[in-house]
This record gives C-alpha cells, structure tokens and sequence, in this order.
C-alpha cells in the first residue's frame, strides 16, 4: 500500500516514544523512573474537576459546542489573558484546540505553503519540525547562543527570501530558558521588519523559578503584538494533561481560517474538558502556585545533584519549565560510546531510569531529564545516574578501561 510522501518523511515522536519504551518495562515489573515525558505527576485539582462534573450531570455536556470553543470559555481565556499578560483580546481572536499541539499544527496548516520556511531554535521542542514538514514547509534550524537563545543576527544569518514564521518558545523546552523583554523586543523588531510571524508558544509561562520573570512578545509594541500569535493551553500549569484543551490568541483573519480548519478536522473539543478549563483558567491560581513552588524545590534540589554527575555537564540553571538539559559529551568520551541515543538507551536498560536524547530536539550530545516528578523520585534517578556513570569513572581512575574504550 502506498503511502502519501508527506507521511513517509515523519518520524515518530522522540518523548513520547522514550516514555512508551519506560512505560513497558514497568508493565514486564521493572523499577524503571520514568523522566522522559514533559507531564506534571500532580493530579488536576478539585475545583476543577468538581465543576467538571457537575457540568456533565447538569447535561451541559452531551452536545456538540461551536468547532472553536465554547463562548463562555473564550470569554475565560480573554480574561485570563488581560489578567497574566495585560493584553485584551476579542473573542474572535480566540480559538480553542484539542490541546496546544494542535494549536501549532493548525497554525502550520493555516500559515505555512509548500517552501515556506520556518526557523526555529536549535534546540526545540520535537514536533515544531515534523508540524512543518506536514504543512509541506521547510524548517530551517537556527543556531543559538551558549545560553541556547536566538540573536538577531544568527536569525539574520538563517533568513531568506522564503522565511515565513518563527516560533518563540520561552520558558523552553528542552532548555528551561527564559528570554528576557530586551532580548525579545530586538527579536520582535527584527520579525516586524522582515514581515516575519511570530508564534509565540507560551505553554510554561507560569512556570516561573526563583525570581525571574516571564515576558511575551505579545507584551511588547503593537506593532510586535500584532505580528504575534500566541499559543497556550490548561496542560502544563493546571495537570491537565489528559483534558485536550489549548487556545490560541491573535490576528483575526488567521483565528478565523483555523476555526475553518478545526471544522473539517477535529470538531470541537471535547465539551467536558471545555468546562475544565473555564474551571482551570477562572480560579484564584492558587493550586497553580502550589504546583510551581513544588517545580521549584524540585529544580534547586536535583540541579547541583545533577552537575555532579561525571560526564554530565551544565552550566546554566534553567529558569522556568521543568527540564534539565545537560551536555553528557564528557560522558560518552568516558563510556567510550558514539552517541547520546545510546547513552539514553543504556541509562534506561541499565540505570532504570528514562531520559530522552538531545538529538530528537535537533542537539545531539545532550540529554533532556524532565523534573515533573516527585522529589523522592527524582532523587532516585539522580543516583542511579550517578551511579552507573560512577562505575565508568571508578574503572578510568583505576586503569581498567582508558578514554575511548568501552
């Protein structure tokens, strides 16, 4: 049978295929620790799920609602974006998607022809590229600084004739970091200047850590704003993963040919989750507080734990997500094996423990640790890491194995 081309240049997701292999070696009963996948280990709390059924047994639920969302949650998500960011939006500049991954793909079907090119950062996250590829696009990967950020003149490097959009990911995944106003106001008058669009995926914005701030370009000048659209969405920030809902927010032109798009593809989201997330994005943010004070801990624990490993290699703490993205090249040298696929697959075999390779986010030689995890847990890991890596160390210092061997 013959396949479209277009499917045959996908290859599977990296994450998702990391926390499969985990998720059956504890089915065959082995203690695997499981940090591949970018999934908060917190239950959606209660109000939410409370309000959600009630709607179900009040009947509000068993319907059809409009392929972009329901009203009231568009009115909820316009509020809580004048609430976070101070930017108000109408609701025809809203859609809402069966999460944020479809927002972006339907955001590459909308935005993106045959040769178009979209630059993204190396590194990101793993479905940007094969999004585009969908779309029929070109990605192009753009370099970026030691702190893993896009300059203007490595995106001026990158730019053709061709280049269409750019996505801004911040707080990043893989990387944690957070690019300040300074940085994106000179990226943003960049894109304006070259008629470049802007995606802003702003999925971790609240996920803050120790005194930074968040910034988007929706924030900066109207001219920056209005060359923006902004993806978001209830998963990462509520633990509402499972639920499906994302939204986007922007031009209203663009809003309106997804919201076509949404009608031929997915319908409309799911009408339960659809009342989760007004439950989600109309509370007090408390829980939400809870949750990114605990992300927190997490970070300022296992982050020194981590840069201790041997071979592991970081030089920069993440500000915001819920990554750790160390450089293990030291580690192979130490190994004496070729790539960070296979140190990912023996620290899975080995050590018990699931990480995902750098190279699925376009930056082989690096690992990508998610910290979504209990803290008991995650210290765990961090040992078993250590000490498979310490046995490899033990044998250099002593002679048995030499730099390169194995």
């Amino acid at each position: 049978m013959e396949l479209s081309k277009r499917t045959m240049k996908l290859t599977p997701s990296a994450t998702v295929g990391a926390s499969n292999k985990a998720k059956q070696l504890i089915q065959s009963g082995i203690d695997v620790i499981n940090l591949s996948i970018g999934e908060p280990d917190f239950t959606t709390p209660k109000e939410i799920t409370d309000a959600t059924i009630q709607a179900i047994e009040s009947g509000k639920t068993s319907f059809y609602t409009p392929a972009s969302g329901l009203t009231g949650l568009k009115q909820a998500i316009k509020e809580r974006i004048k609430a976070d960011y101070q930017v108000d939006y109408g609701l025809d500049q809203i859609s809402v998607t069966t999460g944020a991954k479809m927002a972006l793909y339907a955001l590459m079907q909308v935005l993106v022809d045959p040769s178009d090119e979209v630059l993204l950062p190396r590194p990101s996250w793993v479905s940007y590229q094969q999004q585009v590829v969908l779309a029929g696009g070109v990605p192009v990967m753009v370099e970026t600084n030691p702190q893993f950020k896009l300059t203007v003149a490595a995106l001026e490097q990158a730019r053709t004739s061709q280049s269409k959009v750019l996505i801004l990911n911040s707080p990043q995944n893989p990387t944690g970091i957070i690019y300040s106003q300074a940085e994106l106001m000179a990226i943003g008058n960049w894109a304006v200047a070259h008629d470049i669009i802007i995606i802003a995926d702003d999925i971790y914005g609240k996920l803050i850590y120790n005194g930074n701030r968040f910034c988007s370009p929706i924030q900066l000048t109207n001219r920056i704003a209005q060359a923006t659209i902004m993806v978001n969405g209830v998963s990462k920030a509520y633990s509402m993963t499972g639920w499906r809902i994302g939204y986007i927010a922007g031009n209203r032109d663009v809003i309106q040919k997804v919201n076509s798009l949404l009608s031929h593809t997915t319908g409309n989201p799911a009408a339960a989750s659809q009342y989760a997330a007004i439950a989600a994005l109309k509370s007090d943010q408390a829980e939400v507080a809870l949750m990114r004070q605990a992300f927190e801990e997490r970070l300022n624990t296992i982050y020194p734990l981590v840069k201790q490993i041997p071979g592991f290699e970081m030089n920069q703490k993440p500000q915001g997500a819920f990554y750790l993205f160390p450089k293990v090249t030291a580690a192979l040298q130490l190994i004496g094996i070729n790539s960070s696929k296979e140190l990912a697959d023996r620290l899975l075999t080995q050590a018990h423990v699931a990480v995902v390779d750098g190279g699925a986010f376009g930056m082989p030689g690096y690992l990508r640790l998610s910290y979504a995890t209990d803290l008991a847990d995650l210290k765990v890991a961090v040992t078993r890491i250590a000490g498979f890596m310490n046995q490899y160390l033990e044998k250099e210092l002593s002679g048995g194995i030499g730099i390169g061997t194995d």
